[in-house]
């Protein structure tokens, strides 16, 4: 797939449109060994550009971890809303870049993006079972029949029956905070769990993808690229519980 010279050097440099004009105005660019010119067609993993010399390095897929806002839908567009794509920096724009499960609008934190479906299958798929760990904050007190239905698989109002997921008190006042993790993930899950068992979320983030917790230096709204020894972390599960 043949790309313009500027988005190439955008995403492979992390630059902004603005910063590869001006390498470009300044011959800072080569490509194929002869100072290169905007608007130029290349063809990844044929072409050899370079920047001060070095060579830009392409990959062929994306991933990006995105700490997801309240308010900030799970779609690539929407005629209404705000979506995860929105929040990705210019540099990191790439076609095709897609968020592999789906946070609800009120719920925040881990969103993984990318453009490699084959991965995104494979997270996904419910013979996986990719564990998704979330702290939650839920009216009232936190009571050991509520431990035991989630932990023996909640049968939820329309009677489907979740998979086990593992709850632990956080902590107690008014409300409780606890961590939740799923090893499915049905529409609203953790929100429905909570109504069976006669409560309701009030906050809800999702904080980890198999064992890879989302970037605590990562501001919402923010993201960064995952690093390809991070995504084995991701398919790592426990061993599945009874």
């Amino acid at each position: 797939m043949e790309l313009r010279l500027e988005k190439y050097c955008a995403q492979a440099a992390k630059l902004s449109r603005s910063q590869v004009k001006d390498a470009l105005r300044r011959k800072r660019i080569t490509l194929n060994g002869r100072p290169a010119k905007g608007g130029e067609k290349i063809l990844p993993g044929r072409d050899v550009v370079c920047l001060d010399g070095e060579a830009l390095a392409w990959q062929q897929h994306l991933y990006l971890m995105l700490n997801k806002p309240k308010g900030v839908v799970s779609a690539t567009r929407d005629s209404r809303e705000k979506t995860v794509l929105d929040l990705v920096p210019e540099s990191f724009q790439r076609p095709g870049l897609f968020p592999a499960g789906r946070l609800d609008k009120d719920t925040t934190g881990f969103v993984l993006l990318t453009d490699d479906g084959d991965f995104a299958h494979r997270m996904l798929s419910p013979k996986h079972h990719i564990e998704k760990t979330y702290q939650a904050l839920l009216a009232g007190q936190f009571t050991a029949e509520m431990k035991r239905r989630f932990e023996s698989g909640c049968v939820l109002k329309d009677g489907y029956q979740c998979l086990p997921a593992a709850i632990r008190l956080l902590e107690q006042g008014e409300n409780a905070w606890v961590e939740i993790v799923l090893r499915e993930g049905k529409y609203h899950q953790i929100r429905r769990m909570a109504a069976a068992c006669g409560s309701r979320v009030l906050e809800l983030k999702r904080i980890r993808l198999g064992k890879l917790n989302l970037d605590p230096d990562l501001k919402p709204g923010e993201c960064r690229e995952i690093l390809h020894k991070e995504l084995q972390e991701i398919l790592t599960t426990s061993t599945p519980r009874a």
